[in-house]
């Protein structure tokens, strides 16, 4: 492998200038901390009509760049921003990208033409590096939405004297969403009729952009090891599982880094007080603002449990909501809760502050200066999820000394070591069973080992604020992934 590469990123989001979920931070991290060990690196994604142009520092690259799909071509043109020293290009094509949302509308009814938009940004992404002259090592693209470069790169540009060394990267952030599109869409992508088949992109008489990813990548990895092992699983695998087991050398669990400068109570500027492990004084004073801000009863030896997420079956919010109640009125325990999403879950929460005066807090919405409040000043950081392939909070409640209670899923179980009532080593509190009553039970351990084992709580945050989950770390991973991406490249 080279010692210094040309790596270029494609995805639909890109922190700061778009973002849905955690795909948009691994792009946004990730790529300055490759530049950062003397690689080279652009990322391309949309302009999307959300993006403020002026506030982010947009400007016109290009005004036309010809793309080629299928038997049509697309005009585009191309803007151009730095973030934290690495260049980002936006595709603008206005009739795609010109309009509020990423995916879907107001309300939240998925665009008719998602695959056209995307496949158009893939090849968008592919052919501003011909123009460019840009010879990457590595093209690094990110689900459903960008997977079909794999396939391009094969199928298109075997032999290009700028993209045919181009070794493929797959990252797979979520594979429940797979972009499965009507077939009448094929002939748009441009592939070839012939590689319609059920062992490419067909899947049941439809296009499937994931698994086309899957079968043409030269290698691909997905956010946490375990979530690794569960996607090859009939229940994690939404089908998929044979094609990922097909190619299991190829496949690895790499977790995603924090940025340590945004989430750190050492420095971070958001929060009441700063604190080390060594001055957790700091901590105190969080947790006595977060009771006040949230009208909790102002008591610092009452443990807080706290809640960012969205309120969603899958982030297993359901299950808290059919037992909180209950640890609410059978523990001297406080939960502060911030999050929405499904609207029930939203009135149920929302609903909880007017039942229990001073023993809960609510805010429906989402608000980065209370999420901070809540990491620093909370004691306990509850994570019941479905599934979860690598998951954010919990590595940031690592970080505060907020002791995650969590399901044993993907990235949670890899982040997460299980409390041991006999050492009093471990940074969490660990169940495995998706119920109610096993939150309720976890949670029930997790409050007495705060009133009847102090000693062992002490313990554990230290513990945890030691933990590292660095960008550094993440990307050393990433570099070995890229190596094996070009070792699978030049055996064909």
């Amino acid at each position: 492998m080279p010692s210094k590469l040309n790596i270029v990123m494609i995805a639909s989001e890109v922190v700061p200038f778009a973002k849905t979920g955690g795909l948009a931070d691994v792009v946004g991290a990730l790529p300055q901390v490759l530049q950062q060990m003397g690689h080279t690196v652009k990322v391309v994604m949309p302009r999307y009509g959300s993006i403020d142009g002026a506030r982010y520092g947009l400007r016109r690259f290009w005004d036309s760049l010809g793309v080629w799909m299928g038997n049509t071509l697309e005009w585009c043109a191309v803007d151009v921003a730095e973030s934290g020293g690495v260049p980002v290009y936006f595709i603008e094509h206005d009739r795609s990208f010109g309009r509020s949302g990423l995916y879907h509308d107001d309300s939240f009814h998925d665009y008719a033409d998602n695959p056209r938009r995307f496949a158009l940004l893939t090849r968008a992404g592919l052919q501003l590096c011909r123009d460019l002259g840009f010879a990457p090592d590595i093209v690094h693209v990110h689900d459903w939405q960008t997977a079909l470069a794999a396939a391009y790169l094969k199928v298109w540009h075997w032999n290009d004297p700028v993209l045919g060394r181009a070794a493929s990267v797959l990252t797979i952030h979520n594979l429940a969403y797979q972009g499965q599109y009507s077939a009448e869409h094929y002939e748009y992508l441009g592939l070839q009729w012939g590689n319609f088949t059920p062992d490419k992109l067909e899947d049941h008489g439809a296009i499937n952009f994931l698994k086309g990813g899957i079968v043409y990548a030269d290698a691909l990895n997905t956010v946490s090891p375990t979530y690794a092992d569960e996607t090859r699983t009939p229940e994690l695998g939404y089908g998929l599982a044979p094609y990922l087991t097909d190619r299991k050398e190829e496949y690895v669990g790499i977790l995603n880094g924090v940025d340590y400068t945004q989430w750190n109570p050492a420095v971070d500027l958001l929060i009441p007080a700063r604190y080390t492990p060594e001055t957790l004084q700091g901590k105190a004073l969080c947790k006595a603002a977060l009771q006040r801000r949230f009208h909790l009863e102002e008591t610092p030896q009452i443990p807080i449990v706290g809640v960012v997420s969205r309120l969603v079956g899958q982030k297993g919010l359901d299950l808290l909501a059919a037992t909180i109640e209950r640890i609410v009125e059978s523990m001297v325990v406080q939960f502060v809760v911030l999050g929405s999403g499904d609207k029930g879950l939203e009135s149920f929460y929302g609903g909880l502050p007017g039942r229990y005066p001073g023993r809960v807090g609510t805010f429906i919405g989402y608000d980065n200066l209370l999420a901070h409040w809540i990491e620093a000043g909370a004691d306990f950081f509850i994570m019941p999820s479905i599934y979860e392939p690598c998951g954010l909070n919990q590595i940031y409640s690592l970080k505060y000394g907020t002791l995650p209670i969590v399901r044993a899923t993907g990235g949670l179980d890899d982040t997460v070591l299980q409390y041991d009532e006999q050492t009093g080593a471990g940074t969490g509190f660990k169940f495995w069973e998706p119920s109610p009553h096993a939150i309720f039970d976890t949670v029930g351990w997790a409050v007495s080992t705060y009133y009847d084992r102090p000693q062992h709580i002490a313990q554990m945050v230290a513990a945890a604020m030691g933990q590292d989950y660095s960008w550094e770390r993440s990307a050393a991973h990433y570099l070995g992934l890229y190596g094996r991406a070009l070792r699978n490249k030049a055996r064909l």
